[in-house]
């Protein structure tokens, strides 16, 4: 997966709470950060997106923003990138 970087750790997000949730808003500081956060809250969101049968879309906001969501248009079992204008 090809992103950017963040200032909030994915872990500050209670599972519970992230696995509710049909979207995660993260911010990373670094680059190490932002490609374990990424990959965690993919690996957070799978099972609503499999309850949902449709995909995951990860958008860079700005650089070390990002949302990673549940969407519709994303074709289930598949995850798609997006930078917002």
């Amino acid at each position: 997966m090809d992103t950017a970087t963040l200032e909030r750790p994915l872990a500050a997000v209670a599972a519970e709470d992230a696995s509710a949730s049909r979207s995660l808003d993260l911010q990373f500081s670094t680059a190490h950060e932002m490609h374990e956060g990424l990959d965690h809250a993919v690996a957070t969101l799978i099972g609503t997106a499999m309850e949902a049968s449709c995909g995951i879309l990860v958008t860079r906001l700005h650089p070390g923003r990002y949302t990673v969501a549940v969407d519709e248009s994303v074709p289930f079992g598949e995850t798609y990138e997006s930078i917002a204008a």
